[in-house]
């Protein structure tokens, strides 16, 4: 698996993590002051990497979490074909077919920026 666990003080903003079981970037982070009988909580609030859905997290500071391993990487785009585009992978030669964002005018040719976790990709 492509994760590590990392305990939720050495969170932050712009980082991923785990949310119902999905990889999800952190979008803000807060710390609410230890309380009477317990230790600080932090609050999370993320997007999914690859769904783009809200999704919320409130921890103690030293619970442990999953961060995925999601890689950034390269690409030269083969062939465009309405809502999908062909994609090479610079490093591996490797081509797939991933879903073309709505606001990207991609043509054939153009270097781009992808993300890649556990078989699933994105266009950055």
């Amino acid at each position: 698996m492509a994760k590590e666990q990392k305990q939720v003080r050495e969170l932050q903003e712009g980082s991923y993590v785990m949310m119902e079981e999905t990889p999800c970037k952190i979008r803000s982070y807060s710390t609410a002051k230890p309380g009477k009988h317990g230790s600080a909580k932090a609050r999370i609030e993320g997007a999914g990497v690859f769904d783009d859905q809200k999704r919320s997290l409130s921890q103690p500071v030293d619970a442990k979490v999953w961060v995925p391993i999601v890689e950034r990487k390269g690409g030269q785009v083969i062939n465009v074909d309405e809502d999908d585009v062909q994609v090479m992978d610079l490093d591996t030669y490797d081509t797939f077919t991933m879903r073309k964002p709505a606001d990207e005018d991609l043509n054939a040719d153009d270097e781009i920026e992808f993300l890649e976790y556990e078989g699933r990709r994105k266009i950055v």
